[in-house]
């Protein structure tokens, strides 16, 4: 056996004489002991030394654990499943369930025991909605009803699995669709396409001015609209929504979204308001008049990007050249013009210029005329990363000039204004862009 090790014994561990008997059979278990034992010696000091080499990153299991009990046990309106129940629920999570796939992870269809059939949202290891991301959707949805939100079943947060339950909607997003580019059967007649944008703005106007404190969602977008069976709109995905106290004029805060959809002022202040949530709806009508996604590369230059096509066709009176060719003239194009208008005027480029949700409902119905408003040019987020490239050369060609005589260092995300103060921008973080094949 080992005595016990000190310093110089470390790495040359001495064997004690061994017992009186069979000394030959004793010192054979010993000699085939050895090299285990010695590398114990070696390598368990080791370990204690250098404890970062061997230390998981993120919060202590025990913590994340904790965590997690106490936000579960403070929800009272969901239910908490086993992980063997939603396997069997999903046939041990069979490919031909799944429904559908992102960044987050999978959702797959399922049957419950009591014959419940639900989509079971099942998030990565890798997933980009981290712990914080699911106990905040927990939190939100679990606590509020309206039938343009999914309705949250409950969870599972057995060990490292992390599985929102939802009631399932048969018919899928509009990312898949409506803009998806396959094959669907679902015909989105304009009434139909009508409907779904009031849901969603009745949905948005329950988050932002029914709910205290007020709920922005953070992430408005086709893929995140679902729809039943009867193709009500229900909002999706609650995983980067953030509460907005009442007395709080704006949240600054880590920009997260998706791409084609982010409010400008958002994207580059990391500045959160309401209006945020507003910018993305606008967008979302538009795609839905239109039947195409807000960025398509495979169009001409001039026509890649919905928006700013529009705006342009918008200035020439010709918006009702935009509205979806699918439709075959089966629709009111003055409705149709007033709701690409209304896209407009929740995309405008000074946030407080655009409406608030209710008066986007009144607006979508017809209880508030939109040619009573003035429509001023949508924020245009590629202009603004154009500026930033061009502002960025202009800086490399001084630093080339006059040496390090500037504090500008190369990447900086600060950018000098006219009058000389520095301006902040945030960090984007992008999703996904849903592209339709035409």
């Amino acid at each position: 056996m080992l005595r016990h090790i000190k310093g110089s014994d470390l790495f040359f561990p001495r064997i004690l004489p061994l017992p009186a008997g069979n000394t030959t059979r004793v010192l054979q278990d010993k000699v085939q002991q050895l090299p285990l034992e010695i590398f114990i010696c070696i390598n368990v000091p080791v370990m204690t030394c250098f404890p970062s080499f061997f230390k998981k990153k993120g919060s202590p299991p025990t913590k994340r654990a904790t965590e997690v009990d106490e936000v579960v046990s403070s929800v009272q309106n969901t239910n908490l499943y086993t992980y063997k129940e939603l396997r069997i629920a999903t046939e041990n999570f069979n490919p031909a369930n799944k429904v559908g796939e992102g960044g987050f992870g999978s959702v797959y269809k399922g049957v419950l025991k009591d014959g419940s059939v639900v989509a079971i949202k099942v998030l990565s290891a890798d997933s980009r909605q981290g712990l914080r991301e699911f106990l905040t959707e927990i939190k939100l949805i679990a606590d509020i009803e309206h039938e343009n939100l999914v309705k949250l079943y409950g969870c599972c947060v057995e060990e490292d699995h992390r599985i929102l339950v939802y009631g399932y909607l048969k018919n899928n997003s509009l990312a898949q669709t409506l803009l998806g580019g396959g094959h669907s059967s679902i015909q989105f007649s304009w009434p139909t396409r009508c409907k779904i944008c009031i849901g969603v703005a009745q949905g948005l106007a329950f988050l932002h001015e029914e709910v205290s404190p007020h709920i922005v969602h953070r992430d408005i977008k086709a893929s995140n609209i679902l729809l039943d069976e009867n193709l009500m709109a229900k909002i999706s995905d609650f995983g980067l929504a953030k509460l907005f106290p009442p007395n709080m004029t704006h949240i600054s805060t880590r920009v997260a979204g998706t791409a084609g959809y982010l409010a400008p002022e958002y994207a580059i202040r990391g500045q959160l308001t309401r209006k945020a949530d507003l910018y993305s709806f606008g967008v979302l009508i538009l795609e839905i008049v239109c039947g195409r996604s807000n960025t398509n590369r495979r169009l001409p230059p001039e026509e890649q990007y919905l928006l700013e096509r529009v705006w342009e066709l918008h200035e020439k009176g010709e918006l009702a050249t935009l509205i979806d060719p699918s439709l075959h003239g089966d629709y009111d194009t003055e409705e149709a013009c007033k709701y690409m208008k209304i896209g407009l005027l929740c995309t405008q480029d000074i946030p407080k210029l655009r409406p608030t949700m209710s008066t986007v409902v009144k607006m979508l119905t017809g209880e508030i005329d939109v040619n009573d408003y003035k429509i001023s040019k949508p924020g245009l987020l590629a202009e603004f990363i154009a500026f930033r490239g061009s502002d960025k050369r202009k800086k490399a060609n001084v630093s080339s000039t006059t040496g390090s005589a500037g504090s500008t260092k190369p990447g900086d995300d600060n950018l000098s204004s006219s009058s000389g103060m520095a301006t902040s921008y945030a960090t984007m973080t992008f999703n996904s862009i849903y592209d339709r094949s035409n």
